[in-house]
């Protein structure tokens, strides 16, 4: 209880961002009669965010085209493409040329690909607006596509899956196949990066033909924040009606293969400790009201990176395990890395996820045990008033941290859009912390959450070892290096024959090597 009351004072004191209103327009309207003269109205919607006092622009150029655009057999092009537009040349300048350029700037362009949504992105001090701006226009608009540079990029991407992925990052290695694991069948049932084969048979032309299909304006959200003009926000909306008008490029048919039971793929590599994910499907977003209680619930059970969640008290602080215990209810990349939820990898379809990250391998099995006990508890019992006021105030605080610059308030603000949220997602969070009531969040838990029907990924050594544990039921008892109180271990107890039900069918064994194939 200090630990977390720790937290919350820490939070609010230090948490002062305040929030600007981000204008989202559909049919961007023109504001001067030159403009409805000489340019086509755009059909794309456009995300403002003015901030005077900001000496930066912040540009995010989001296409609602990801991953699960791409074609069977080629999975990986739409990362490659976003790729190759980052990071390749165009008609008028080299890539080294551009990277030459652009460092008297203090600026670069970035790109980010996720399921449903592709964002190109740069921010520059306005003094240098001009010129930036025109390479920008021409990254988009005017890429080389050539040979030399697709080699390149396309030798960085497997080398990703291939060897830094599957042989370097466990973590990340487990939350990743959990997803594949989830959606096989579906759109959504592949790494953005795509697998091996996949990217070996993207050619130069798929790249080009996926670039001419899916950037267009029916894909486009276009965002602008920072210490912008008027003018140059119309010119910038104008040229972006430069892309030819195009078709949506949703994809609407990605319904997860239902499952009973716990099914779990072990990913069997030489490790020296035991990284773990579990989830299932959960059917809701931020656009839903409900997102918000169950927001409460995620926290208090598991907020990233966050010493004050169960999970981490119960895992890491009591018995010292591990580095630390989360869950989520939103796709949250890269968390090792991050200790807050990104912008912009916006999904339709979401999993409840637990992450556990690596524990010594003598305690997987025990761990694992651990995390479906208190997820359980919390679903059979929900949260006490104690516990749902602590979180909530928690939360209010800490939220205003998710977005404490104008280009991540402004990526918020196009997820809004995204998702089709009348107003400010980061105020109405706050908002909503206010106005909660434990029954809503108990009740959020009842309609969402389970603890019977899960898919679990361990990334381990031995795994015939692990598989016979988890088919048996076999108990998992642990010891500690150091003493533990009585209370600890009396609860070990029941940790340790926690009861598991695991069918041997239900049991697959992955060799790394075979991991993204």
């Amino acid at each position: 209880m200090n630990a977390k009351l720790t937290i919350i004072i820490f939070t609010f004191v230090i948490s002062t961002a305040l929030f600007q209103c981000a204008s989202v327009t559909k049919n961007y309207p023109e504001t001067s009669q030159t403009m409805k003269a000489e340019n086509p109205k755009p059909s794309f919607q456009v995300v403002t965010l003015p901030v005077s006092d900001d000496p930066t622009i912040s540009f995010r150029v989001l296409f609602t085209v990801g991953s699960q655009n791409d074609p069977k057999g080629k999975e990986g092009l739409a990362a490659l493409t976003a790729a190759l537009l980052a990071n390749g040349s165009t008609r008028q300048h080299s890539y080294e040329a551009l990277l030459d350029l652009f460092y008297p700037m203090a600026a670069g362009i970035s790109y980010q690909v996720d399921k449903e949504m592709t964002v190109i992105s740069g921010r520059v001090h306005k003094d240098n607006l001009a010129d930036y701006y025109k390479l920008f226009k021409e990254v988009i608009f005017e890429p080389a596509f050539n040979e030399q540079d697709f080699q390149r990029v396309k030798s960085e991407m497997l080398n990703y899956v291939q060897n830094i992925l599957r042989f370097a990052n466990d973590e990340e290695l487990g939350k990743e196949v959990l997803y594949e694991y989830i959606f096989e069948g579906t759109p959504y049932g592949h790494l953005e990066e795509g697998h091996i084969s996949s990217l070996q048979n993207i050619t130069l032309e798929d790249v080009k033909q996926f670039y001419r299909q899916h950037y267009t304006q029916a894909n486009l959200i276009l965002g602008l924040g920072g210490g912008y003009d008027a003018s140059f926000k119309n010119t910038y909306v104008a040229d972006f009606t430069r892309l030819p008008k195009g078709t949506p490029s949703r994809v609407t048919n990605i319904t997860p293969p239902p499952f009973e039971g716990m099914h779990v793929r072990i990913i069997s590599k030489k490790a020296n400790a035991t990284a773990i994910s579990f989830g299932y499907p959960i059917h809701i977003t931020r656009a839903n009201p409900d997102f918000y209680a169950l927001s409460v619930a995620r926290s208090w059970l598991g907020e990233h990176r966050n010493s004050s969640s169960h999970l981490y008290q119960v895992i890491r602080e009591k018995r010292g395990l591990n580095y630390g215990d989360y869950a989520y209810i939103e796709h949250f990349p890269n968390g090792g890395r991050r200790r807050f939820p990104p912008p912009n990898v916006a999904r339709h379809h979401q999993i409840f996820q637990i992450w556990i990250r690596p524990v010594p391998n003598y305690a997987r099995v025990f761990a694992n045990r651990a995390a479906l006990r208190e997820l359980q508890k919390m679903v059979d019992n929900g949260l006490t008033q104690e516990e749902f006021d602590l979180t909530r105030r928690f939360l209010k605080n800490y939220s205003l941290h998710y977005a404490p610059t104008t280009m991540m308030k402004l990526g918020y603000a196009m997820d809004d859009a995204f998702y089709g949220i009348q107003g400010n997602f980061l105020k109405i969070f706050r908002q909503k912390m206010d106005e909660l009531t434990l029954a809503e969040v108990n009740a959020a838990i009842k309609k969402y959450l389970q603890y019977q029907n899960i898919k679990a990924v361990f990334v381990t050594n031995e795994p015939e070892k692990l598989k016979q544990v988890l088919v048996n039921n076999e108990p998992s008892p642990i010891q500690y290096p150091t003493p533990k109180p009585a209370e600890i271990l009396e609860e070990d107890k029941e940790i340790a024959t926690y009861p598991l039900h695991v069918k041997p069918e239900h049991v697959e064994i992955i060799p790394i090597e075979k991991v993204f194939q």
